[in-house]
């Protein structure tokens, strides 16, 4: 793997920035000032007012199936077996999650595309490539944060997940994020924020502000992907990543 600067440069050229970004800067927000956000561009999330307390999630849903145990090999062993919505029936692989499972940092997308149902593992193709540049570009790999999805199995042609499949699923969300207990959530893409969040407000208002989700902050990114096709939108998400750097930062001792 790449040395992280070169990710930080590869993902700074792609948005034409070609002065690699400061080392040994703490706070990143000069640097979105003044190289990126453009006039009139949409303004940055803003951290929230006051420190959040301790997580405090949600207890697994046992509406279908109970989730016996908590540790996150088992909980993923669980449901590699679960046929508790339509999507079951075509799927390759469960698509469970992946990284470090004490990470302070979980990224969350909707739903596994064609290439991460063959794999089994989330963010593996096009949009997976570009999401590991734009960790690299924080100094970040997969092996430091946690990467999953609302729902575990695929939809047929990458469609959004259904209100249903999403409730068949949560017990598996839950008991993994409880699991995980992260000190800072990255939501990507409108479907993963609006689920999450229980929310119909578009990505673009999400955006703007911090979120909380029983205790822990939550930040709304754009998805990979969406980048991928709209790549005038990937300094937005540049100054995105420097205001998770931010706040992250902020939470360390």
């Amino acid at each position: 793997m790449p040395e992280h600067a070169e990710f930080r440069d590869l993902y700074l050229s792609e948005i034409g920035i070609h002065r690699p970004f400061p080392a040994d800067r703490t706070d990143p927000s000069e640097q979105i000032t003044n190289e990126i956000k453009p006039e009139g561009a949409a303004v940055a999330p803003s951290p929230v007012s006051s420190q959040p307390g301790p997580p405090s999630l949600p207890a697994t849903s046992t509406a279908d199936t109970a989730v016996d145990g908590n540790r996150l090999d088992d909980i993923a062993i669980q449901a590699s077996s679960c046929v508790a919505c339509r999507l079951s029936e075509q799927r390759t692989k469960v698509v469970f999650g992946v990284g470090n499972p004490e990470a302070d940092i979980v990224f969350i997308g909707e739903a596994p595309g064609r290439d991460e149902d063959l794999k089994g593992e989330p963010f593996v193709g096009r949009a997976g490539k570009l999401l590991d540049r734009m960790l690299g570009a924080l100094g970040m790999d997969r092996s430091g944060v946690y990467i999953m999805n609302t729902v575990k199995c695929r939809p047929p042609n990458n469609r959004d997940p259904r209100p249903d499949e999403v409730e068949a699923c949560s017990r598996w969300f839950d008991a993994q994020l409880r699991e995980l207990s992260p000190k800072i959530i990255c939501l990507l893409g409108r479907v993963s924020a609006q689920t999450v969040l229980e929310t119909d407000q578009s990505l673009s208002v999400l955006r703007r502000n911090w979120h909380d989700y029983h205790g822990i902050p939550v930040q709304v990114m754009y998805h990979p992907a969406y980048l991928l096709r709209s790549p005038q939108q990937k300094r937005h998400a540049w100054s995105d990543l420097c205001e998770l750097k931010r706040r992250y930062e902020a939470l360390l001792p």
